[in-house]
C-alpha cells in the first residue's frame, strides 16, 4: 500500500485554537450533562470512515500523550495518517493501552473487557470509547439517570452493539473505575459517562 501523501491528508480545523476550544467546551458540557446531544459545528474534512463529530473530538482531545486504538473499520492508512498528522496522537494495536478507542463498526464490538477501566488509584487512566452510529435520536429510546441529570434524560441511539446495555450496567457498577462512552452520529455527539445509569424506556 503506497504511503499517504501530505497533500492527501485533508483539512483539520479552519481556526485550530478557537475551534478546538469551542469543541472542547461542548465535550465538557456533554460529559456533565449525559445524553445531551451536541453538534460539533465546525468545518473539518476527515478521511473516509471518520465522521465529522469524531474528527472534531479527535482534534480537540487527542495529542501526543493520548494513544489511540482504531477498530477494523477505521484501521486503514488514510485514517491513521490523518489522525497522526492533525492531532499528533500515536496509533496503538493494544486496545488496553489506549486512552481513546475509535469504533466505526459497533456490531463487531464484543464488550468493554479489551479496554482499560483504570485503577483504584488512577480511575482516570481508563479508555474512552468513541462509537460511531447512524443516529442518536431515531433508535430505541433509553432512559438515563445519574449525576448531571435532573430526574431523567432520554436518548435513542442506533445501531447499538448486542449486549451494550449489559456492558454499561457492569461498567457503572465498577465505579470509580470504568469506561466513558461518547456516541457520534455525523456531526452530533452525546456522552454516557461511567456515572450514568442507562435502561430501556418502559413501554
Amino acid at each position: 500500500m503506497p504511503p499517504v501523501r501530505k497533500h492527501d491528508l485533508g483539512k483539520g480545523f479552519a481556526d485550530p485554537v478557537k475551534d478546538a476550544q469551542r469543541v472542547f467546551r461542548k465535550i465538557m458540557d456533554a460529559m456533565a450533562r449525559p445524553g445531551l446531544i451536541q453538534s460539533a459545528e465546525v468545518e473539518v474534512h476527515p478521511p473516509r470512515g471518520i465522521m465529522v463529530g469524531t474528527a472534531a473530538l479527535a482534534l480537540a482531545l487527542f495529542d501526543h500523550d493520548t494513544p489511540i486504538w482504531c477498530d477494523h473499520a477505521l484501521d486503514h492508512a488514510e485514517a491513521a495518517a490523518w489522525l497522526r498528522f492533525h492531532s499528533g496522537a500515536p496509533i496503538v494495536t493494544d486496545s488496553a493501552s489506549s486512552s481513546f478507542a475509535l469504533v466505526g463498526d459497533p456490531a463487531a464490538l464484543r464488550g468493554f473487557d479489551a479496554f482499560s477501566v483504570g485503577s483504584g488509584d488512577y480511575p482516570d487512566g481508563s479508555t474512552t470509547i468513541v462509537m460511531q452510529l447512524e443516529t442518536l435520536a431515531e433508535g430505541r429510546p433509553l432512559r438515563l439517570t445519574g449525576p448531571g441529570i435532573k430526574e431523567s434524560a432520554t436518548i435513542a441511539p442506533s445501531p447499538l452493539p448486542e449486549g451494550f446495555l449489559n456492558w454499561l450496567a457492569a461498567n457503572h457498577a465498577s465505579f470509580p473505575c470504568g469506561i466513558d462512552v461518547i456516541l457520534v452520529a455525523g456531526a452530533n455527539f452525546a456522552a454516557l459517562p461511567r456515572t450514568t445509569t442507562v435502561k430501556p424506556m418502559e413501554a
